[in-house]
Formats: C-alpha cells, structure tokens, sequence
C-alpha cells in the first residue's frame, strides 16, 4: 500500500488516495521517515534489514537455487538465529523463490474454445434430488512411487463421491469409467434428466467423452 501511494501521489495527490485507500496519513509519514533516516526504525525492521542482506546473499552464493528451507537451514549453519517464517517472508518480499526439482505436471489442458456448460445448481445444497447434478474434477496425487491421477465425479445433494478411477496415465478412458461408476451408483431415472458439471479439460472435452454423455443422455429422455 506504501508502494502504490509512492507510485501514484505525483498523478493523483496523497490526500485523494488516502480518503480512498484504509491507511492512516501517520503511517504512511512514519514510514516516509523510516526511510529517510533509517534510526528511526524499530529494532525488529532494523533486524529484517540486515536480514535481507544475508537472505540475498545465501540466495545469490547458491544459484538462486534456494527455496526457504534450505536457505533458511544455511542461516541458521552460520549462526543466525531466524525463524523460518521471517525468511519465508522477507524472500516473498524481495521476490525470491527457488527452483523446484522436477518437471511440473499438469492435469488438464484447457480447451479455452469449449464453451462452458450453463448449469442450474449454484451449490451442493440447492441442489434437488428430482434435478441430478454430478460434478467431475480430476486431481493429481503424489505418492513414494510417483505421480498419479485420481478422477472423481461428485453428487452435488448428497454431497458424497459416486465414482473414481486411479490411473498413472491422464487419459479420457479412466475418466468414462469414473463416469460410469457413478451412473451405476446414481442410477438417474429416465426423464429426470441429469445435470453434468466440469471444467474445459481435455479429458471432459474429448469427443470420446462427450459421446459418452450424448448417448446417456438419450437414454434418460
């Protein structure tokens, strides 16, 4: 908030910005002094300022590889006594963060040309039991052994899963047999209809999947 009054009061002026922003004008002139003569600061912000420069400085020895365990494990090897939430913070602060070991995986692949379904359940609890609605949702899990996929379709009223599917691998297949799972376990009566909630996956977007969902819904007609 400091920040974006320094960034704007030349545009707009201080007094406008705090009739607008939750900020007292002595906070912002404490801190304005803070900066100008850095004694007048408190002996906790005096101690963080010092720490920024060891924060950096183990970040920078060490690649920019670091993230705050081992940086704050270096710290605490060269006899700085900090807790690990006060690095957590003074690196989010200056925009530090370390690299993660391994390749990010992505459970879906969004499909931004899919148009979105116009559901009408809003949540779980206005949801009817004469009106069916499942929701599906496709979660990645890791374990000792590695990665795996965990597909769930959801009943919206009982609020409880009615099918899941495990599989090493995101394909649409595991997904229609999460799917029928939860046809079996639901067992919707024909002309009740039912109400299918997902996001633009490729799995829920694939032709194999939507096929699957045109041909149960005929038969629920």
């Amino acid at each position: 908030m400091i920040a974006f009054i320094d960034d704007h009061r030349k545009h707009y002026g201080i007094e406008p910005i705090w009739r607008v922003l939750p900020i007292a004008p002595s906070t912002y002139h404490d801190h304005a002094a803070q900066r100008r003569d850095p004694e007048r600061m408190s002996a906790r912000a005096k101690r963080h300022e010092v720490l920024k420069v060891e924060v950096k400085r183990v970040f920078d020895t060490n690649f920019g590889v670091y993230g705050v365990r081992k940086a704050w494990r270096q710290l605490l090897r060269e006899g700085f006594a900090v807790p690990r939430c006060t690095v957590e913070r003074l690196m989010r602060k200056m925009g530090l963060k370390g690299v993660i070991r391994g390749r990010t995986t992505r459970t879906t692949i969004g499909d931004k040309a899919a148009a979105l379904s116009t559901g009408s359940c809003e949540s779980p609890v206005s949801c009817s039991r004469t009106e069916p609605v499942v929701a599906v949702r496709l979660h990645l899990s890791g374990h000792l052994v590695g990665f795996v996929y965990v597909a769930f379709v959801i009943d919206a009223y009982a609020k409880r899963i009615v099918g899941w599917r495990v599989s090493r691998t995101a394909h649409a297949g595991f997904v229609l047999d999460a799917l029928e799972q939860a046809l079996y376990d639901r067992r919707p009566v024909s002309g009740a209809g039912l109400v299918h909630h997902s996001d633009r996956g490729s799995q829920y977007a694939s032709i194999k999947y939507t096929e699957r969902l045109r041909s149960r819904a005929s038969r629920l007609r």
